[in-house]
């Protein structure tokens, strides 16, 4: 059932196109694929000629919401947000990359690899809010 009180076509496209362009420039300009895992992987073995755009792109990607409409609000305990934050660094490893990295930049470039993480978030994805929703 869709929330039409809450549905956002619009902006979510202007978003969409900003995530595209973003990652078009990054990978154009800079010869570096916008997986966030990657990028915030790299700051934790910094090389001197890497760090500026790196911790640029981060960033951006937490002061951005505040520009929007304040910061974002999150329905979860800090135990439930680190036990998140490990299982997706956890299949990010696994993975060899995230969903930014393999469902924005890998899609677009037509990887088959990509087509299968992507494919395998996304059920992972609908798994989890299923359980969560129904079951838990």
């Amino acid at each position: 059932m869709i929330d039409w009180a809450h549905f956002t076509p619009w902006t979510s496209l202007a978003g969409g196109v900003l995530i595209g362009a973003a990652a078009a420039m990054l990978v154009l300009l800079n010869g570096r694929v916008a997986g966030i895992s990657g990028i915030v992987g790299g700051l934790f073995t910094p090389r001197a000629a890497d760090v500026a755009w790196r911790v640029a792109f981060v960033l951006g990607l937490l002061v951005a919401p505040v520009f929007m409409k304040g910061y974002p609000r999150i329905e979860a305990g800090f135990g439930t947000l680190l036990l998140a934050g490990l299982l997706v660094g956890l299949g990010t490893s696994y993975g060899s990359g995230c969903t930014s990295g393999h469902g924005v930049c890998g899609l677009s470039r037509l990887s088959p690899r990509s087509l299968v993480a992507t494919a395998a978030f996304m059920a992972a994805g609908m798994a989890t809010v299923f359980v969560a929703r129904h079951l838990a």
